[in-house]
């Protein structure tokens, strides 16, 4: 049985006055190669960075990244 991670960051960051990658980086403390990497499902952040990103849109970390199976 095989899991992934996805997440909605592109769709969130649209609908957060269309912030680009590196306004999203710059608020998660990360460069804006680790958004890019984050978006296209090629890394999967520590926990710590999940709620970074989760609390920079204004929710929580279940409405960024959901477990696939």
């Amino acid at each position: 049985m095989s899991t992934a991670l996805q997440n909605r960051i592109r769709r969130l960051r649209f609908d957060h006055n269309e912030m680009t990658q590196q306004e999203l980086a710059d608020k998660a403390g990360v460069t804006r190669q680790t958004i890019i990497a984050l978006e296209a499902n090629r890394y999967v952040p520590s926990l710590v960075l999940a709620f970074r990103i989760a609390r920079t849109f204004g929710v929580g970390v279940g409405d960024v990244f959901q477990l696939e199976e």
